[in-house]
C-alpha cells in the first residue's frame, strides 16, 4: 500500500469510528460500562490489532491508534484494550483456544485482572515464591500470600503465579493461572501508601479454587508466560508518559512551566535549564517508546522495554525533584491550603511506585547490563537445585 492509499484508508476508518460513536455513544453509559464495553467489543474497536476470530480487526498499531484517538476525543472508554488490559493480552498471546473462548469476552467487557506475582519473601527474586497450587480433581487449590497487588479489590480475575512442582529448580516449577477473585478464601487488605493512596493490597489466599483448564501456557512453564506478561506490563507503564498523562488533573510538562511562573523564578536561568532538561527527558522517552513499538517483535524487545521503563522512572523522579527545587522552602508546606506543595509531594512519592511496579529499576539495570552491555550474570547459587532444597528463612506454605 502506498502513502496515498494508506492515508485514504486511515481517513475511511476515522470516518467510520466517528459515525459509529455518534450513533452509539451516550454519557449515560458511564454508569453502565458493561453494556458499553459489549458494544465496543462487538464492533471490533476494543482490540483492533487482534485477529478477527478474537474480536479484532487485524490492524497495525498506527492504524489502530486512530480508533483510540477518536474514543479519547469524546471521553468514551473501552478502546485500546490490546495495549492496556494485561489479563486479556496475556490470555490472547499465551492461553489455549479453550481459555480464550472461556475468558476473553468476559475480560474485554468489564472483567479486570490484577497481578498476583510478588510475595513478602519473593519480590526481586520472584522465582523464590511459595504460593502453591495443588491438583484436586478438575480444580487447583491455591494457598499463599501475595503483596503489592494493584486494584485487587475490584478485579474479577487474578493473574496468578504459583508453585506446582517443588522438586524442580525454582524457575521450572512455576505455573501461571487465571484465578477468579470473587470467591471465598481470598482476603484482600489495602496497604496505606506514603502518598496517601491505598492502591496496593495484600492478598491472602486460603483454599481458593480455580479450574485446571485455567492454566496459561504449559504446566510448570509459568516463568515463560510471566516473562511475556511482564513485557506487556512494562510497555503499558512506559507508554503512559507518551499519552499526555496528567498528574492530579494537570499536564505535567505545562504544569512545570506554570509552577515556575507562579513561584516567581521562571526567569532564573538555572530553573529554566532544569525545566528544559526535564522536558528533554520526556521527549527522549517518547522517541524511545516509538522505537519500542516498531521493534517489539524482535529478539531484543526485553532490553528495549527495560530501557523504556528505566527512562520513565528517570522522568518521574526528575520532575518530582524539580518541583521541590522550584518551590524552595515553601515546598515544605502541605495540605489543601498549599496545592502546589501538595501536588509536589504526591508526585515525588508516586514516582517510587513506578520504580517498583513491573520490576524494580535495579532489575531493569540488570537486564540492560546482561543483554545490552554483555556483562556476566549475577551469581545465583540456588538456580539449578530443587526448590524444596533451597535454604531460606521462609516456611513452606
Amino acid at each position: 500500500m502506498n502513502i496515498s492509499d494508506q492515508s485514504q484508508s486511515h481517513e475511511t476508518l476515522r470516518s467510520e469510528v466517528k459515525q459509529w460513536l455518534n450513533v452509539n455513544w451516550s454519557p449515560a453509559f458511564k454508569n453502565d460500562k458493561p453494556s458499553w464495553f459489549r458494544k465496543v467489543v462487538d464492533a471490533g474497536f476494543a482490540v483492533p490489532t487482534w485477529s478477527k476470530k478474537w474480536f479484532g480487526r487485524e490492524l497495525d498499531q498506527e492504524t489502530a491508534k486512530i480508533i483510540s484517538d477518536e474514543f479519547s476525543r469524546i471521553g468514551a472508554p473501552g478502546s485500546a484494550q490490546d495495549n492496556k488490559h494485561l489479563g486479556a493480552i496475556t490470555v490472547y498471546h499465551s492461553g489455549s483456544e479453550q481459555l480464550k473462548s472461556d475468558l476473553l469476552y468476559s475480560m474485554l467487557t468489564g472483567g479486570s485482572a490484577c497481578l498476583l506475582y510478588s510475595e513478602p519473601g519473593a519480590g526481586s527474586d520472584l522465582a523464590g515464591l511459595r504460593t502453591k497450587a495443588v491438583v484436586d480433581g478438575d480444580d487447583y487449590v491455591i494457598n499463599g500470600q501475595k503483596i503489592w497487588t494493584s486494584a485487587a479489590t475490584i478485579a474479577t480475575y487474578g493473574m496468578l503465579l504459583a508453585r506446582t512442582d517443588w522438586d524442580a529448580p525454582k524457575h521450572k516449577g512455576l505455573s501461571f493461572f487465571i484465578l477468579p477473585m470473587k470467591q471465598d478464601g481470598i482476603d484482600i487488605r489495602p496497604i496505606h501508601q506514603i502518598n496517601g493512596d491505598s492502591t496496593f493490597n495484600e492478598v491472602f489466599i486460603t483454599d481458593a479454587r480455580l479450574p485446571a483448564k485455567y492454566v496459561v501456557g504449559e504446566l510448570n512453564e509459568g516463568w515463560k508466560v510471566l516473562s511475556q506478561a511482564l513485557e506487556h506490563e512494562r510497555l503499558v507503564m512506559s507508554q503512559g508518559l507518551t499519552e499526555k498523562k496528567k498528574s492530579r488533573g494537570k499536564d505535567s510538562a505545562q504544569e512545570l512551566i506554570a509552577l515556575a511562573g507562579r513561584s516567581n523564578n521562571i526567569r532564573d536561568p538555572l530553573v529554566r535549564q532544569r525545566v528544559a532538561q526535564t522536558i528533554a527527558y520526556r521527549q527522549i522517552h517518547r522517541l524511545n517508546m516509538a522505537r519500542v513499538k516498531t521493534e517489539t517483535s524482535r529478539p531484543n524487545k526485553a532490553s528495549l522495554l527495560a530501557i523504556a521503563k528505566l527512562s520513565m522512572s528517570r522522568v518521574q523522579h526528575s520532575e518530582g525533584t524539580l518541583r521541590a527545587n522550584i518551590l524552595g522552602a515553601s515546598g515544605l508546606l502541605d495540605g489543601d491550603l498549599f496545592p502546589d506543595s501538595k501536588d509536589a509531594h504526591y508526585y515525588a512519592a508516586g514516582g517510587y511506585v513506578n520504580s517498583i511496579g513491573g520490576g524494580t529499576d535495579q532489575i531493569q539495570r540488570n537486564i540492560i547490563a546482561e543483554r545490552v552491555l554483555g556483562l556476566p550474570r549475577e551469581l545465583e547459587v540456588d538456580r539449578s537445585i530443587p526448590f524444596k532444597d533451597v535454604k531460606t528463612g521462609a516456611k513452606r506454605v
